[in-house]
């Protein structure tokens, strides 16, 4: 019995985005809500050039750090939705609109830092690439994080720190390269 080589593994696009977004998928909150924040930046590849097509998907806690999941048992905000999924425009942009979570429990007692975890599809990518995004104005937080102080200090923890901007957060995401935003393999 004669067996046959591999095949290579298909790449998603060029059209990824297509089908994958919806009208208010990046109001995670509504606009007339007092504490509503926007989270924006680029989705970059290796090159440094941004994609166009890439998906940017959301989860996060509300304000008091829990979500709106059957499977935390503090129970979440039933108004708040806590996913968010917006398509990259033309230059590599996307932008969701929400409330800065708050801190949530983490392995062995600990309390996690509040931030947002964050999936990015694309073409290119066999599987989605997953990371997190943190906030600056939670230095504490961040410090006590089990997640970022597992990281080695330095550039690779900075990747998941969003900066302050005029307008809310900012967060580019950088697929490979020199500034190769940290992923993690869940």
């Amino acid at each position: 019995m004669a067996t046959l080589p591999l095949t290579p593994s298909q790449t998603v696009g060029p059209f990824f985005a297509i089908g994958l977004t919806w009208p208010d998928g990046a109001e995670i909150v509504p606009e007339n809500d007092p504490d509503r924040i926007t989270i924006h930046g680029t989705v970059l590849d290796g090159a440094n050039d941004p994609i166009p097509d890439a998906v940017v998907e959301f989860w996060q806690a509300d304000q008091q750090g829990r979500y709106p999941h059957p499977d935390d048992p503090r129970g979440g905000e039933t108004s708040f939705r806590g996913f968010g999924r917006c398509g990259t425009d033309d230059v590599g942009h996307y932008a969701i609109h929400t409330v800065k979570p708050g801190a949530v429990p983490g392995p062995n007692g600990t309390m996690q830092a509040p931030h947002i975890a964050v999936s990015v599809f694309a073409r290119g990518l066999l599987a989605r690439v997953c990371t997190r995004i943190y906030f600056p104005d939670e230095e504490a937080a961040n410090a006590a994080d089990p997640v970022l102080s597992s990281l080695p200090e330095g550039a690779a923890s900075e990747t998941l720190i969003a900066a302050k901007s005029e307008d809310g957060y900012r967060f580019d995401i950088h697929l490979q390269g020199e500034h190769e935003t940290v992923f993690f393999a869940v």
